[in-house]
């Protein structure tokens, strides 16, 4: 196959083509439903399927790199190359996409003098190493190789966040050193500031936006005139935010409308085309004047909901792309099996300051608290703890530089629970001489959009008791990677934040949801994998888990709540339907 941009047309084995490509995130979906997911695309009609690739997951650790199972990126571009499907990819390095820190590692921070997507040296070095490994990977896959990848993006949406041309020329320049020789494209808002410090005078310009005006293009036809009219990221739903009053969606028939306006005068990639699911902590939050975490589900109103259902979105734009193509899509797939298993107790509990040792066997002795990124953590939940010197009798507390949440404990009574978004970042407190201070600080999501994406987590400032700068503290890191080792007991707690541990049967042969009504805030674990946080908050009240993650007989459940859970004697339920609020 050959694919190439001559004029204002995309060509491809020497006949003029219209790109309809649907979003599909490999790193949000499942492995076992990637084919499954890709049929659904081509019976739409679709003939090109894009995805971001997401850097943290592909080197957690630096110079440590993953590359199979559900990060298997080479074989979901065969898969969709074996459907008939060309592939679009973008790699990055910073993808936005609502994901953990927009993509990049968070050890990136703990290099001195860093400095994101620009010309800083040890930025690049980082970079460019992951390039090396990822493209390897993909470069046989190219059209010029006989695979079908059409389009690289070189950046993404980097006219919203900077204006270093040199850089965009070494990212640009990088590509072709790497024998990526298939067409390249950068995509930004729509307004003539953002295409001139995003775009790059070699490379496609495309652009992101929702719904369809006759003046999208006007300065990007100024700017580039004769070149390809392309939506990077037709965007058919949005994303929702913990404590949003309810599960953002548009409307079916209005998004057809936009797509078929788009059709009309060019190429449209719909993002999303399925959402996915934010497992684990790799949610990412946007913060402008007040943070905003991302929930968990990716569901977007998509046209795939997140486990993969039909949607009238879905069988909507299938007759619009019918309309231009001309050609009857293959047979729509039914949709997956859900099962209800119903309510489990929780019998047993662990609560968390019992347990330190053993989430993190090796302390950090610190004068003062450092950043998460400082301790060597990317993910999860930290706690910083102290004695008293004196007796506290109604002292103020403050914590200078929070991220993001913290419950303060003095002993193992909780005594507040602190927000960035609080106005003040302050508590009284009182105990006697002697007692112990804990401080267990939540990382709720990396900022993946704006000037704030350097943001660190943990506690990047002092802790003042009383007005002095308290020094003399212990840090436990809290990644939640391992929990063999916390010790349960039968009925509550001790202290509000816990573990809470039920098993139950399923046949796994289907996907359930898991509904936390009994329980405030927190993380869920199904055999041990992380299915993400829950917050009663909403609007989401579910967590998708998906049949892979489930034994055929017995399987244990682990709740760890944060805020305490309503009741000694708490339950979960399995639904075999979402709830997002």
């Amino acid at each position: 196959m050959t694919f190439e941009i001559k004029g204002n047309e995309f060509v491809r084995d020497g006949e003029p083509i219209k790109l309809i490509s649907g979003a599909i995130h490999y790193f949000r979906n499942p492995h076992g439903y990637w084919e499954d997911v890709l049929r659904r695309l081509a019976a739409m009609g679709c003939n090109c399927v894009e995805t971001y690739c997401a850097w943290n997951l592909h080197e957690p650790t630096a110079g440590e790199f993953n590359f199979d199972g559900d990060l298997n990126i080479a074989e979901f571009v065969r898969l969709a190359g074996e459907m008939g499907l060309m592939v679009i990819v973008r790699p990055g390095p910073y993808i936005c996409a609502e994901w953990e820190f927009g993509g990049l590692p968070w050890w990136l921070q703990t290099e001195q003098d860093m400095e994101i997507r620009c010309m800083n040296d040890k930025y690049l070095k980082y970079f460019d190493r992951y390039l090396d490994e990822l493209l390897a990977r993909l470069r046989p896959l190219l059209c010029t190789n006989g695979g079908p990848i059409v389009m690289m993006q070189i950046e993404n949406e980097y006219g919203y966040y900077g204006d270093d041309k040199q850089y965009l020329d070494h990212l640009y320049n990088g590509y072709l050193r790497r024998g990526i020789d298939v067409p390249l494209f950068t995509s930004d808002g729509t307004d003539e500031w953002n295409i001139l410090n995003g775009s790059h005078e070699k490379c496609l310009c495309t652009l992101n936006f929702g719904s369809m005006t006759p003046d999208r293009f006007d300065a990007q036809q100024r700017i580039y005139p004769n070149s390809p009219k392309m939506c990077a990221e037709m965007w058919d739903g949005w994303f929702d935010h913990w404590g949003g009053e309810c599960h953002a969606t548009t409307d079916a028939k209005v998004y057809a409308e936009h797509l078929d306006g788009m059709l009309a005068i060019g190429n449209a990639n719909i993002y999303m085309f399925i959402g996915g699911t934010n497992f684990g902590f790799m949610n990412g939050a946007n913060h402008y004047e007040k943070y905003e975490p991302t929930v968990t589900s990716y569901d977007y109103d998509a046209l795939l909901t997140e486990c993969g259902d039909i949607t009238d979105k879905y069988m909507l734009c299938r007759d619009v792309i019918k309309k231009y193509t001309g050609v009857e899509p293959p047979q729509i797939p039914q949709n997956r099996k859900k099962a209800a298993y119903g309510k489990v107790f929780m019998t047993e509990s662990a609560g968390l300051l019992d347990n330190l040792d053993v989430l993190d066997s090796a302390p950090l002795s610190l004068n003062v608290p450092v950043p998460m990124e400082d301790c060597g953590q990317g993910y999860g939940y930290i706690a910083y703890s102290t004695v008293t010197r004196h007796r506290l009798d109604n002292r103020t507390l403050r914590i200078n530089g929070l991220g993001d949440r913290a419950q303060i404990y003095v002993g193992n009574r909780l005594v507040y629970i602190m927000y960035i978004n609080d106005e003040k970042q302050e508590c009284c407190i009182s105990a006697e001489a002697g007692e112990r201070i804990t401080v267990v600080v939540e990382n709720m999501g990396r900022t993946n959009f704006g000037e704030k994406m350097m943001r660190k987590k943990g506690i990047a400032g002092r802790v003042t008791i009383g007005g002095n700068i308290h020094f003399n503290w212990t840090a436990h890191r809290l990644t939640m990677k391992d929990l063999s080792g916390v010790r349960f007991k039968q009925g509550a707690p001790d202290c509000k934040s816990a573990f809470w541990r039920g098993s139950f049967n399923a046949d796994g042969e289907c996907d359930t949801f898991l509904r936390t009504d009994c329980f405030t805030k927190g993380v869920a674990f199904i055999n041990g994998f992380n299915l993400g946080r829950f917050w009663e908050v909403g609007p989401t009240k579910t967590l998708y888990i998906p049949k892979f993650l489930l034994k055929n007989g017995a399987n244990e459940l682990v709740v760890f709540d944060s805020d305490g859970a309503k009741s000694d004697a708490p339950y979960v339920e399995f639904t075999d339907a979402p709830d997002l609020g």
